[in-house]
């Protein structure tokens, strides 16, 4: 007599060969057919690094509860199991609270910051009891600016603790996908102990992705002077140590808010309101489940024909005055237009300089499969002399049918242009004159940085360009 536990009861076979058992098994096959929900999720990991880093990871967590119909405490209030199918990618599940078996979903995050400023407010903030308290990291001392500080002095101390706790949070997941870096390339922390971050991470999980979301100076606003020194410290970094790095600055979101949005004094919330949408853009299709899938290592298989030539420009469509909203209409080729359209592009630079080696664009609302592929197929035809002709299909298309919340339809590009030199050369320009004259040198050589390395920083962005 052989007895089995099928699914959730004990089925009894009497004596039989293995033929029959192997037959009254796949009678009750429907029992052992794992549950779609059971699927296990790709993980990311979120790090945020720096004050910049901190306040788009508060923006981009705000959007991501929405769309998975989580509320600021971590408790789900959605309709749509689509919501939950995946939440997995980026939330863990818990279970506990006062009465022992509420389910509550906590992000998957690590918050790190040199002076506590920053992460004080966001514990204080309307997503304070969300994160996990063990998950901020903060020093005391505070960067200044100062990439040395934030890569060999301050950073350095902090950074093994950092480590233990990204490690505790990789081991409990079933298949993790990657590391996504949120911070900004002009100050201390985010440029410093951020490009340290990355080449730890790059020693211990070698063939995980890294994608970094970095905000790199902009050309007319500066936040500070010394920002092209930490600038192009953090991407001769970058260069060697990421996968992905998608590419914002802060003068082309304030342009999309003003000239588009017509929002008239653009506040930092607004621009990482953009920007959030665009990281939530990237991530749809690991998160819900779509027609034409892609995740993070499709995105850099597709994207990124040399393993230097991984800075990319993310854009976005439909960017709109909320008052004109029901003014819209925004069939699949108008959002392509969009996409590769410069008004539509989170940084300053003009494509129609350059020359796309490869995009990648992700639609998501109802829209049909050959509706995408022939609105793309069109516009590389009728825009040939815009893509490199060595490389025949350079678009891809994902699509997910999960809209972003209050739109029916969108859709967001990722693409690789020589175009984005310009924005290397902008700031590589700068850094040439103040480095001529060794200006600010002191404070990066008082912290034991050796001038060999801003000289092999500005050679390196050299061979890029």
């Amino acid at each position: 007599m052989t007895i089995l536990d099928v699914g959730s009861e004990l089925k009894v076979f009497p004596d039989c060969r293995p033929c029959q058992l192997f037959f009254s098994l796949s009678a009750h096959h429907h029992l052992f057919k794992k549950n779609a929900n059971d699927m296990p999720s790709r993980e990311i990991i979120n790090i945020q690094a720096g004050q910049a880093g901190n306040q788009v990871g508060e923006a981009f967590w705000q959007m991501l509860l929405a769309e998975h119909g989580i509320d600021h405490s971590g408790a789900y209030h959605g309709t749509d199991p689509l919501q939950l199918q995946r939440a997995g990618v980026y939330f863990d599940e818990v279970t506990g609270g006062p009465s022992g078996t509420e389910t509550r979903f906590v992000p998957r995050s690590v918050q790190v910051d040199l002076e506590a400023g920053v992460c004080n407010k966001l514990r204080g903030g309307v997503l304070g009891t969300l994160f996990r308290p063990d998950t901020y990291l903060t020093a005391n001392s505070g960067a200044g600016n100062n990439w040395a500080k934030g890569y060999y002095t301050e950073g350095a101390e902090l950074v093994d603790s950092i480590l233990d706790i990204v490690r505790r949070q990789a081991e409990a997941c079933d298949a993790l996908q990657g590391f996504q870096i949120l911070h900004s390339l002009g100050g201390g922390t985010g440029a410093g102990l951020g490009s340290l971050m990355l080449s730890k991470l790059r020693e211990e999980f070698p063939d995980r992705m890294i994608a970094t979301f970095s905000i790199l100076p902009s050309p007319k606003v500066s936040e500070t002077v010394v920002e092209p020194y930490n600038a192009m410290l953090s991407v001769h970094q970058l260069v060697d140590n990421g996968d992905l790095t998608i590419c914002i600055d802060n003068e082309a979101l304030y342009d999309i808010c003003t000239r588009t949005m017509k929002v008239k004094n653009p506040a930092f919330e607004d621009l990482n309101g953009l920007i959030a949408r665009v990281m939530c853009g990237v991530s749809t299709s690991l998160r819900f489940p779509g027609q034409l899938n892609g995740d993070l290592r499709k995105l850099g298989m597709n994207l990124i024909p040399f393993p230097r030539l991984h800075f990319l420009m993310p854009s976005y469509a439909p960017f709109y005055d909320p008052k004109a909203k029901h003014f819209e209409k925004n069939n699949v080729a108008e959002l392509t237009k969009a996409l590769f359209d410069r008004k539509n592009l989170l940084v300053a630079c003009d494509p129609r300089f350059g020359r796309y080696l490869t995009a990648a664009t992700i639609f998501r609302g109802d829209i049909s499969s050959r509706e995408a592929e022939v609105a793309v197929h069109d516009l590389q035809k009728k825009s040939s002399l815009h893509f490199v002709e060595w490389i025949p299909d350079n678009v891809s298309v994902s699509l997910v049918r999960v809209p972003p919340v209050g739109q029916t339809q969108s859709a967001t590009a990722l693409s690789n242009s020589t175009a984005i030199q310009e924005l290397f050369k902008r700031t590589l320009d700068s850094f040439s004159v103040m480095y001529k004259r060794r200006a600010f040198l002191h404070w990066y050589t008082g912290e034991g940085m050796d001038v060999m390395e801003f000289s092999e920083a500005e050679s390196n962005i050299q061979d890029l360009m």
